[in-house]
């Protein structure tokens, strides 16, 4: 559990909880962490679950709704509700103070929760940032249709076949949402360079001609640069890769910096007040 309101598979870098199957950071960057919540239901509660005030710097936060509603609030002054088919996208930067939790009337009702949330590396460039929220609604989205009925692609970030995402990222990144419907064949390319994975959040396929069960995790090799994914019954697929970020790394708890230093100036920061205020 994450908070009271998460209940979460660590894939990256935890490999899903498996002996022996975490993931270098190396192998994935610029990804940092992927929690998935896999679909439970919620009854209903007069109080709102999900996780209080915790502070952030040097990376971003995107959170993926399928099912239920979560709402944000920050110390940069942003606030807000993704529903399914949403996402939120904060970039913590410099320092931020920031809150999330069930939806009020959500929490009040229950009901099905399946969510994604990922971590993505700053470059040391880009560390100190003013920090951003960009709220992606499922209007926003990039759409690609797949002929014959096959589905479509909601391209978050990045091009997916020439469809732009409207997310804004500091290095190259591209986030797909795949919903495929039964006997679905969907093909594109991603560049060799990229660290590539993908989640089968619903369903199962083959990947390449290899089956992936339903909440399997898929590591690419940086071998070739297609993927095939095909379904039977069809699939909710999250497909992510990313340009590494061939620096250091010194993470300890929220803050993922270059250095010690940076980790030790972050926490005095936060005990300062400079990341701002958040009730």
């Amino acid at each position: 559990m994450v908070g009271d309101g998460f209940r979460v598979y660590n894939y990256i870098p935890g490999g899903g909880g498996l002996p022996g199957s975490e993931i270098p950071r190396e192998r994935i960057s610029p990804f940092l962490m992927l929690d998935f919540n896999a679909e439970i239901d919620f009854g209903p509660s007069a109080r709102v679950r999900g996780v209080g005030v915790h502070p952030h710097k040097g990376f971003e936060t995107i959170t993926v709704a399928y099912k239920g509603s979560v709402a944000h609030a920050d110390s940069a002054g942003n606030s807000g509700t993704i529903n399914p088919g949403d996402v939120q996208w904060m970039t913590a930067g410099a320092g931020i103070l920031h809150k999330e939790f069930h939806e009020e009337e959500f929490s009040k009702k229950g009901g099905p929760f399946e969510m994604v949330q990922l971590w993505v590396n700053l470059p040391k460039r880009h560390k100190l940032t003013p920090p951003n929220y960009q709220s992606l609604t499922a209007d926003k989205m990039g759409r690609h249709i797949l002929p014959d009925g096959q589905g479509q692609v909601n391209v978050i970030a990045g091009t997916f076949n020439g469809t732009q995402g409207p997310a804004q990222t500091f290095t190259p990144v591209n986030l797909f949402d795949l919903r495929l419907n039964k006997g679905a064949k969907l093909t594109t390319s991603i560049p060799q360079n990229h660290n590539t994975a993908l989640l089968l959040v619903n369903g199962t396929a083959a990947i390449n001609g290899q089956t992936a069960p339903e909440h399997s995790f898929v590591l690419f090799a940086n071998e070739g640069e297609d993927i095939d994914i095909r379904t039977t019954d069809g699939a909710t697929i999250l497909l992510l890769s990313g340009e590494p970020i061939d620096e250091p790394i010194v993470a300890y708890g929220p803050f993922v910096m270059n250095t010690a230093q940076e980790i030790i100036d972050s926490i005095r920061e936060v005990q300062a007040g400079k990341f701002g205020e958040l009730e």
